[in-house]
C-alpha cells in the first residue's frame, strides 16, 4: 500500500507537471501569434501611411520655402499642415516602434496640449483652454487618454462644425480629471452636413479609451447649437 501510494503521488506530480508545461506552451504560442499580428499591422501601417505623410510634409515645406523666397507671407494654414504632418510622422514612428516591441506606450499627453491648440488656431479654429482645480501629474493612461479626447474633439470641430469656436475645459479633482470640449457650430455649410451623436469612429475610439480606464463619456448636440464632448477619467492623485 505504501508503494502504491507513492507511485500514485508520483503519477499526480507528473500529471501536474505536464499540465503546467501544456499551459506554458499555450501561453507562448498565443504570445507568438500576437507578436506576429503586431508585426503585420506595423508593416501595413508603414507601407500605407509613411510614404503619404512624408509627401505631405515635403510638399508643405517646399510651398513654404517658395513663398518665403518670393517675399510672401507663408499662409498660417500651410504652416499648420507642415507642423501637423511632422507631428503625425513622429506619432506614426512611435506607434510602429511600440508595435514592433513587446511594450505598450504612447508618447502623447497633456504636456503637448499647447502645441495641439496652436495647430488648431493656425488652421483657423479659435480655441480657448480653461484649467480649474489643482493641476498635477496624472497616471500615464489618464494623461494620454485626456490628450487624445481633446485632439479628436477638436478634429471633429474642424471637420464638421463649419465656422465655429471651441472651448476646452480641464477640471482636476482629487480622484478624477474631467475633460469637456464645446463648440458653437451648427455643422452647416460643410460637405458632411450636420453632426449627430451617432457612433463615428472618432467617438468610438474616445469611448473605448474612457471605458478601459473605468470612466464615462457623453457626446451629443448642445441646447441651441453646437456639440459637446464630456469625459470623466479616474485619476487619483499619488499618495
Amino acid at each position: 500500500m505504501i508503494v502504491a501510494s507513492r507511485l500514485w503521488l508520483l503519477h499526480l506530480r507528473e500529471v501536474e507537471q505536464r499540465a503546467d508545461e501544456a499551459e506554458r506552451t499555450r501561453d507562448e504560442a498565443a504570445q507568438r501569434r500576437a507578436m506576429e499580428e503586431r508585426l503585420r499591422i506595423a508593416r501595413e501601417l508603414h507601407d500605407s501611411l509613411t510614404h503619404s505623410i512624408s509627401v505631405i510634409c515635403v510638399q508643405a515645406g517646399v510651398a513654404a520655402h517658395l513663398a518665403r523666397k518670393r517675399g510672401e507671407d507663408v499662409p498660417p494654414a500651410l504652416l499648420a499642415i507642415q507642423e501637423a504632418g511632422t507631428d503625425a510622422a513622429r506619432e506614426l514612428r512611435t506607434t510602429l516602434s511600440v508595435l514592433r516591441s513587446d511594450q505598450d506606450g504612447d508618447c502623447s499627453d497633456l504636456g503637448q496640449l499647447d502645441s495641439l491648440v496652436a495647430r488648431a488656431r493656425a488652421a483657423g479654429l479659435p480655441v480657448t483652454v480653461t484649467v480649474t482645480g489643482t493641476q498635477r501629474a496624472l497616471p500615464p493612461e489618464a494623461d494620454q487618454a485626456a490628450y487624445r479626447i481633446v485632439q479628436e474633439a477638436l478634429t471633429n470641430v474642424s471637420r464638421h462644425a463649419g465656422r465655429a469656436c471651441a472651448r476646452v475645459h480641464l477640471h482636476y479633482s482629487p480622484d478624477a480629471l474631467s475633460v469637456q470640449v464645446d463648440d458653437d457650430g451648427a455643422g452647416a455649410g460643410t460637405s458632411t452636413g450636420p453632426r449627430s451623436a451617432g457612433p463615428g469612429l472618432g467617438l468610438i475610439g474616445m469611448r473605448e479609451r474612457v471605458t478601459a480606464l473605468g470612466g464615462r463619456l457623453q457626446a451629443g448636440p448642445r441646447d441651441g447649437s453646437g456639440f459637446q464632448v464630456y469625459a470623466e477619467l479616474p485619476a487619483r492623485a499619488p499618495s
